[in-house]
């Protein structure tokens, strides 16, 4: 009798702690995922301004095709500066990701060693 009712409480609980947890789901990435994909890139960057984004540039180079540029939004809102494919932005901490990941690749194909300094490779 005992087992039972633990047994109950505890679903009592989880299903309680589901409910709650449905609060702090990020929605708009969950609605992101959902609904489908714009026709093209620049419909696409334009539909990132609705996420929150001031201004945006996508840059696409694949092989054999020349580079193309997509922008979208403000490179300065106070002024009402449309965003330009050649502007620069800071991006802070976001960086360190693209440098972890090329770091990985060099000593993934044995041209980066992380045992050796950088001495090692700038004399």
């Amino acid at each position: 009798m005992m087992k039972k009712k633990a047994h109950t409480i505890f679903r009592i609980v989880l299903l309680t702690s589901t409910a709650i947890s449905l609060f702090f789901v990020p929605w708009s990435i969950v609605w992101a995922w959902i609904v489908p994909l714009p026709d093209s890139v620049q419909e696409q960057v334009e539909e990132a301004l609705d996420r929150g984004f001031d201004g945006i540039i996508v840059y696409v180079d694949k092989a054999g095709e020349s580079p193309k540029t997509y922008t979208a939004g403000w490179h300065d809102w106070d002024h009402t500066i449309p965003a330009r494919k050649d502007a620069l932005f800071k991006i802070a901490s976001v960086s360190k990701l693209y440098h972890a990941v090329a770091i990985a690749k060099l000593v993934h194909n044995q041209k980066l060693s992380l045992d050796k300094t950088l001495a090692d490779y700038f004399p």
